[in-house]
């Protein structure tokens, strides 16, 4: 039993949910991972520039205490991840609905409102009439900070994803060497029941190699 806690203590997996997600998504994670210590991170960053001193500030916390950190992260989670910890010694990655290309889908989120670059230069915020804020502000950040990313990554994906499309996840997992595996009937939120037993038995397999 000693050895057991020993080596429990070893390791920590970081849960880092998606937008409207929560930390205590991560209580699901548990049984996955029965010898490392599962946390969920409720961080409060809505920008990559927060998240790159929040996110490194609740790092550098827990890997002091542990001989190696795992990180799991959900969509914007994925993409805050790897702004903001492209640095720091991760031993493994699953990313589940990962932001790959922000810059991209701000673009799309640009043209899915008739609205122009130029326009949002102009006004610097436009709500969206499906409810999100674009920011020029955001854009322009995220074309001087491209993100770099070399940790060992597993790519979750979900054919029916209305965020990233197949070839933006494929060219992302390509030049990143990151396995994907793609639900056919998978959709940019995991949640119904086939969905999440399909989460975990990709989950299952990958850590098993």
């Amino acid at each position: 039993m000693a050895g057991k806690v020993w080596k429990t203590m070893k390791n920590a997996i970081i849960y880092i949910h998606g937008k409207g997600g929560c930390a205590e998504e991560a209580t699901h994670y548990r049984p996955l991972f029965p010898d490392s210590v599962v946390f969920g991170f409720d961080y409060k960053s809505q920008t990559p520039w927060e998240a790159k001193e929040e996110f490194a500030g609740y790092f550098n916390t827990l890997s002091g205490k542990y001989h190696s950190v795992t990180i799991i992260a959900n969509s914007i989670g994925a993409y805050f991840t790897m702004c903001a910890l492209s640095d720091r010694q991760i031993k493994r990655a699953y990313f589940i609905s990962p932001i790959v290309d922000m810059e991209k889908l701000i673009a799309d989120r640009i043209g899915w409102s008739n609205v122009t670059e130029e326009e949002l230069q102009e006004k610097g915020t436009i709500q969206t009439s499906f409810g999100e804020v674009l920011s020029w502000e955001y854009l322009c950040y995220v074309r001087n900070h491209p993100v770099t990313w070399s940790v060992s990554t597993d790519i979750l994906y979900g054919r029916k994803d209305n965020l990233t499309s197949i070839e933006t996840i494929t060219a992302f997992a390509k030049v990143h060497h990151a396995s994907l595996t793609v639900m056919e009937d998978g959709e940019h939120w995991f949640h119904t029941e086939e969905q999440m037993r399909f989460l975990d038995d990709w989950i299952k397999a990958e850590t098993e190699h």
